[in-house]
């Protein structure tokens, strides 16, 4: 087996979605990094990649037991034993991942450039190890997308600031959804769009609500930062997170 040393860790816990696992370039100074003295490396086909990477569900037995125990992370000049820590890599993504215990990647971290390098050379030449994955395949193609986990094309592009205010975006959405307010849902629709004025006026909640989603779910604007700040206004959990996101800066 495989094995990477010193290897930084800045891990996103409970990340169903891998463009949440922000690369190296969107790690912030205010961001919990670790050192992990000794991980396993395992290099499998992409289906299986990509299914631990957008997913928060069972992993393969056989790769559990394989890196069963052979990680170690440093802290406080301790070295101290993880039961199932690995780097996983299909050639292309490379992605670290710390059950904490359990059986499905709860942590996941990328890795810093220099190390994605390493990473390349030392699986180049090398077959990717082949897991039992019948069982998983159901989960794959289950996997839904909604409202508080948008499908990867809306957030491509955007840089880790824009993702998480366009996901507190739509909990406000999720929650003023709930609502079933007519006259409310039409004063932010009009905040959207206030051209459509007029025409919404006569309209039943779930068509005005439909229309604010399916509009503000393309793409990130000023439009959408205005209506985000709006929205979270007077919220006190969701003014929090709009200040979080303000005050990070990135390394």
């Amino acid at each position: 087996m495989l094995f990477l040393h010193d290897v930084w860790v800045n891990w996103f816990e409970g990340e169903e979605n891998g463009y949440n696992v922000c690369h190296f370039h969107e790690w912030r100074k205010d961001d919990s990094v670790e050192l992990l003295d000794q991980v396993p490396l395992v290099k499998v086909n992409s289906l299986l990649f990509d299914y631990i990477e957008n997913n928060l569900a069972e992993l393969p037995p056989g790769l559990l037991k394989d890196v069963f125990q052979k990680a170690y992370i440093r802290k406080n000049h301790e070295r101290i034993q993880l039961d199932y820590c690995f780097v996983v890599t299909d050639g292309i993504g490379i992605l670290v991942v710390d059950t904490i215990g359990y059986t499905i990647p709860i942590r996941k971290s990328r890795v810093i450039p220099r190390q994605e390098q390493l990473v390349y050379e030392m699986i180049k030449d090398i077959e990717p190890e082949t897991y039992s994955i019948e069982s998983l395949k159901d989960e794959m193609e289950d996997k839904e997308y909604h409202i508080l986990s948008l499908a990867p094309e809306y957030v491509r592009g955007l840089t880790r600031k824009e993702r998480q205010l366009k996901q507190l975006l739509f909990m406000a959405l999720d929650q003023l959804q709930g609502t079933k307010n007519a006259a409310e849902v039409k004063y932010w629709y009009t905040e959207w769009n206030p051209t459509m004025y007029h025409e919404i006026q006569d309209s039943a909640f779930d068509e005005v609500w439909s229309k604010l989603y399916e509009e503000t779910l393309e793409g990130w604007s000023q439009k959408h930062v205005h209506l985000c700040e709006r929205l979270v206004k007077g919220q006190p959990f969701f003014e929090k997170l709009w200040d979080m996101e303000h005050e990070s800066k990135v390394n």
